[in-house]
């Protein structure tokens, strides 16, 4: 049985100048692969919206669709630790709230921490959440549920700000804290100035590890692709082929050939 990261392995690596890799995933069988593939944490990221929904951006995801594909991940994991993405408008109201939906992610769908967007704004939240015993991953820099008051997906440079936010977060009790679209000099300083780890996506190689969503990285999803993303494989392109191979196959009478029939 290989040991079960947690977040206690986060710090433990960030000490160690370990690297901390994490991708998405929102199903069973890619977070099966993931985990035997030796991940160290998986997101089930709200990025779910775009990404499996085609959606346009991450707004309209709710409570229900992160509890069900939390669970489908949770259950195929040994290894990874599973944070669940709490998606919009699931914490900015009532802290109460905010905390009952927070622990659903542990009690219903089995996963061991949860994150959320936000600096210092969302400072209290996560204060309550770790008082009430739920591990929480911040994110601040580019934070996607905030797309229409950032004005779009936009880099974000003010150095000062993003300093601020990254200690409060870890002031607040955050395990970690996730830095996107955000230039590598000031993501650098960040990782320096704090004890908890840095989760890069878009925020260059200095961070204490890195996250990409998997259908990006896997070459599934044919949509714009930010900078950041390097593709490590071609999966449409596989798939693809093995669709038009399947379909001339069958209009041509070869499948199913033999070896394929009951006798």
């Amino acid at each position: 049985m290989p040991s079960q990261i947690t977040t206690a392995t986060f710090m433990k690596m960030k000490q160690q100048g370990k690297k901390i890799t994490t991708l998405t995933a929102y199903d069973y069988p890619f977070a099966r692969i993931l985990d035997q593939a030796g991940i160290d944490s998986i997101l089930v990221g709200d990025s779910l919206g775009m990404v499996v929904q085609g959606r346009e951006t991450t707004l309209p995801v709710t409570m229900n669709e992160m509890l069900y594909h939390t669970a489908m991940v949770a259950r195929a994991c040994q290894r990874a630790l599973v944070i669940g993405d709490m998606p919009f408008m699931s914490y900015q109201g009532a802290l109460n709230d905010a905390v009952q939906n927070a622990g659903r992610f542990l009690k219903e769908a089995g996963a061991s921490a949860v994150k959320l967007e936000g600096g210092a704004d969302v400072c209290p939240v996560i204060t309550a959440l770790a008082k009430a015993g739920i591990p929480v991953q911040a994110h601040i820099g580019l934070t996607p549920q905030s797309v229409h008051q950032m004005g779009g997906f936009r880099v974000q440079r003010d150095e000062e700000r993003l300093l601020k936010d990254a200690k409060d977060v870890e002031a607040a009790g955050a395990f970690s804290v996730v830095l996107e679209g955000i230039p590598s000099p000031i993501s650098e300083k960040i990782t320096q100035a704090l004890k908890i780890p840095t989760i890069g996506i878009g925020a260059g190689p200095h961070c204490d590890g890195q996250v990409l969503v998997l259908h990006d990285m896997l070459g599934i999803n044919d949509r714009f692709l930010p900078k950041f993303v390097k593709k490590y494989a071609d999966l449409a392109a596989a798939a693809g082929k093995g669709v038009a191979d399947y379909i001339e196959e069958v209009q041509q009478g070869r499948f199913p050939s033999d070896e394929y029939e009951y006798k």
